[in-house]
């Protein structure tokens, strides 16, 4: 019985492959296909200088920025609804090229930090699935030597056996939200660039 048992577990880790960690192996801590930017410039998605906001004296306009733009912020919150707050508050404030660059400038701070602490993030998962892929390569390797001794241990065998089990099932599970995880970033530009437009739409020019 042992050799036909060393043959079907030879065969169940021949046949077991780990999925491809990322597409891009030129860094290891960014296992997305898209190319990864670490961070975005204000500049290139608002055309208008935006003053310092410890400039603005005016409490009520601070106290509507800040409404605003925590509003837009809000990820989960689609930016047709926010229309009729943001024409409001263009309307407020004359279009003022200033007050809606103060709001976008703060949203702009808010998403960037969020966007740049998910990238960081996705570089510390990337690393933890090098690490157990490596464990689980150990263990492979372990496994392939005492399956093939002339005296195979196979209370060993069946250690290994269910380490490999929880560490290829963990890794599979892990590996299925990475997509999710690499979509964020994109998300978050996205939506940058569209409460970019919406606010410059409503702008005097």
């Amino acid at each position: 019985m042992k050799p036909f048992r060393t043959v079907i577990l030879t065969a169940v880790f021949a046949s077991t492959a780990l999925p491809v960690l990322g597409a891009d192996y030129s860094d290891p801590t960014w296992p997305c296909v898209a190319r990864k930017v670490e961070s975005l410039s204000l500049g290139l998605m608002w055309p208008h200088p935006v003053p310092e906001a410890d400039a603005i004296t005016d409490e009520a306009l601070r106290k509507d920025v800040a409404d605003l733009a925590e509003a837009l912020g809000l990820r989960r919150v689609e930016l047709e609804t926010l229309r009729p707050a943001v024409e409001s508050f263009a309307e407020a404030h004359d279009g003022d090229p200033d007050a809606l660059g103060l709001v976008f400038s703060r949203v702009f701070d808010s998403l960037s930090k969020r966007r740049s602490r998910i990238i960081s993030g996705i570089g510390k998962f990337s690393l933890s699935q090098i690490a157990l892929a490596e464990q689980i390569d150990s263990a492979r390797l372990e496994m392939d030597t005492v399956l093939q001794a002339s005296a195979p241990d196979f209370d060993r065998a069946d250690v290994l056996e269910e380490q490999l089990d929880w560490d290829q099932l963990i890794y599979s599970d892990r590996q299925r939200s990475i997509q999710y995880l690499c979509e964020t970033p994109q998300i978050i530009e996205r939506r940058l660039f569209a409460i970019a437009q919406m606010l410059q739409q409503v702008a005097q020019k």
